[in-house]
């Protein structure tokens, strides 16, 4: 029987940036050209090799913290807001440049790019597992809940088994 957290509460893990360190992070990519938001959480999804898609959520409150610091401005072009570095957000990127060998570092050791196709493949099939059980779940009697969550159960320790070696 599951006996873990719920799903809400279950501890989180380590994301690829410590807090305070995002900021940095979109100033260096608004340093390179003007971008609106999407394109930023493409530049990420890409520079990560998918394994982290910063949502729509945490892109854009940061950008309008930024814009209200006077670290960005933005106009908009063809009904999105376009962000531009401004001299004070150069400032902050140069006043805190020992930031960007720690983000290297750090994203180095997250991503592991030896393993990143092994990593692909593992997260695609447990989308799929979410998939299968997104609707079905719902339909399922009590005997099929229960059989799933022994399966759940004995996966996270077969798992578990595997990161203790």
């Amino acid at each position: 029987m599951f006996t873990g957290y719920p799903f809400f509460a279950r501890p989180r893990p380590e994301g690829p940036f410590r807090r305070g360190i995002f900021k940095y992070i979109i100033l260096q990519y608004l340093k390179d050209k003007p971008r609106h938001g999407y394109e930023i959480i493409r530049a990420l999804e890409e520079r990560l090799h998918g394994l982290y898609v910063p949502s729509a959520g945490t892109i854009y409150p940061r950008l309008q913290m930024l814009e209200e610091r006077g670290y960005v401005t933005s106009v908009e072009r063809d009904a999105k807001k376009v962000y531009t570095i401004t001299q004070e957000g150069l400032r902050y990127l140069s006043e805190h440049s020992e930031l960007e060998q720690e983000i290297k570092d750090h994203l180095n050791d997250w991503v592991n790019p030896e393993n990143t196709d092994d990593r692909r493949k593992t997260m695609f099939e447990f989308g799929r597992l979410a998939e299968l059980l997104r609707w079905e779940i719902r339909k399922m009697d009590s005997e099929k809940l229960r059989r799933v969550g022994e399966i759940f159960s004995r996966a996270y320790e077969d798992i578990g088994d595997i990161l203790k070696d």
